[in-house]
């Protein structure tokens, strides 16, 4: 059932006797802050869109990204261009470093300050590294461009490195790769290194073999996509395997410390080595939270989300509205909403609709989120969809990942280049983007390989000498 909610006041400003238009601030470029943009564009009233970057992430694509499968220009789009036709919307870039709810204003990192009417913020998340944040540096995640081509270089680094290792222990843990975290994010890449390990790779190298490319996936739960219907974990397990990926849950990773890595399965526990481990494990909201809670006594969840009214309002600030990943959403849910695109767009929809409804002195609905479904891609003809009405996996699910990932891109050349792009890969197994940019440096030698590099020469030392005798 959906609720109704009693008129709330806006502002001042929204009086007719007021001869300036309603201003509304959206913090965020993001699915949630974009999409409110775009539908406020034929609004009577004044918007002004701040993101600390110019451009809009399609951030479901950023494992082809990390793979070498896409270029960083084929899921972005300048915000400036997207939002060109909407002459009542102003695009500025800068860092939002804190809110003033009182005064209703936005302060920018060099000292700026913007007033507002109506606040929508859509700052999103970024990596949890769960108290351990030294891991970060070690384990990056994915959640921004420079994320994306960090994981890019250390991936093709580790391959270029073991071309030209000799040793035979040092090269096992340059072709190791550890990816933490089980959820989509996790399942698409390792399914998606998988690939580029033993196809697309397999005739480029000489010196080593990529058959013995070991991709580890790690899971503290008892399956892979644990939000996920259980028979579409088994799916995406079995898919998983079928490509060459080690599919380990139950296991934690309890330290990482340079190349080493410490896991516990139950009451055993083991250290193993990987040059290349990589973060998928969990999210946690925008430093905006904090300072919004701060400001207005809000709550927060476990990760930092604001909790909010059913229209997506702080308590006792109608006017500041939270959307996408940084809302903890859960009026009428068994828990928060999921931290997807489709509900930071139906959250962004939603709120442009309500604040023209509120200016016109018409009564508000309670947001009301629609279940579109969850899709993650694993391989070539590899999928696992839960739509609700039916679960599918294999071909029909990869071909509906396909062409739903094909239609929210936001610009037209971004969809057709991409679409080029997967054809030439599907029918070719090539990457395009398999640049190695930064710091091209190997990885310096842990004291365990260290240790295990002299006990093999003690050994030979050993062998020769018996030989000798």
């Amino acid at each position: 059932m959906t609720a109704v909610l009693q008129n709330r006041p806006v502002s001042a400003s929204a009086t007719a006797s007021e001869q300036t238009l309603h201003h509304v601030v959206i913090v965020g470029g993001g699915f949630g802050g974009l999409y409110a943009a775009k539908a406020l564009g034929k609004a009577a009233v004044k918007v002004t869109l701040i993101d600390k970057r110019n451009f809009h992430l399609f951030q479901p694509l950023l494992y082809q990204v990390a793979t070498g499968g896409l270029s960083a220009g084929d899921i972005s789009s300048p915000l400036r261009a997207i939002l060109s036709k909407q002459k009542n919307v102003q695009v500025l870039m800068g860092e939002v470093t804190g809110i003033e709810a009182a005064a209703q204003q936005v302060r920018l990192k060099n000292g700026e300050i913007v007033s507002y009417d109506s606040l929508i913020v859509a700052t999103g998340s970024s990596h949890h590294y769960f108290g351990k944040d030294e891991w970060s540096a070690i384990a990056p995640g994915m959640k921004t461009i420079e994320d994306a081509l960090e994981v890019r270089r250390r991936i093709f680094l580790a391959f270029e490195a073991a071309e030209k290792e000799t040793n035979p222990t040092r090269r096992e843990a340059l072709l190791t790769f550890f990816v933490v975290g089980a959820g989509p994010t996790g399942v698409e890449l390792s399914g998606a290194l998988a690939e580029l390990a033993y196809e697309t790779l397999r005739e480029d190298f000489r010196s080593i073999n990529l058959g013995e490319t070991k991709i580890v996936l790690l899971e503290g739960m008892d399956r892979v996509l644990p939000p996920y219907p259980t028979d579409l974990s088994a799916a995406a397990k079995k898919s998983l395997e079928k490509l060459g990926v080690e599919v380990r849950t139950k296991t934690l990773v309890t330290n990482i410390e340079g190349d080493t890595v410490t896991l516990k399965s139950g009451d055993q526990e083991e250290k193993v080595q990987a040059f290349t481990v990589l973060w998928a494990a969990g999210i946690k909201a925008s430093p905006l939270g904090k300072a919004i809670a701060e400001q207005t006594g809000a709550a927060l969840d476990r990760i930092g989300r604001v909790i909010v009214e059913p229209d997506l309002s702080v308590p006792g600030h109608p006017n500041l509205f939270i959307a996408g990943d940084l809302a903890h959403y859960a009026h009428d849910h068994d828990g928060p909403l999921p931290g997807t695109a489709s509900t930071a767009m139906q959250q962004g929809n939603y709120l442009a609709t309500s604040i023209q409804r509120r200016l016109t002195n018409k009564t508000v609905s309670a947001f009301n989120y629609k279940d579109n479904g969850s899709l993650a891609v694993i391989g070539r003809n590899e999928a696992v969809a839960a739509l609700g009405f039916a679960n599918l996996s294999g071909f029909p699910a990869w071909i509906i990942w396909i062409f739903v990932h094909i239609y929210y891109l936001i610009e037209f050349d971004n969809k057709l280049l991409v679409m080029l792009q997967w054809g030439w890969h599907y029918f070719t197994s090539q990457r395009g983007a398999r640049l190695i940019t930064g710091d091209d440096s190997i990885p310096a030698l842990s004291a365990l390989v260290l240790e295990e590099m002299s006990s093999d020469k003690v050994v030979e030392s050993s062998s020769s000498e018996m030989v000798e005798a």
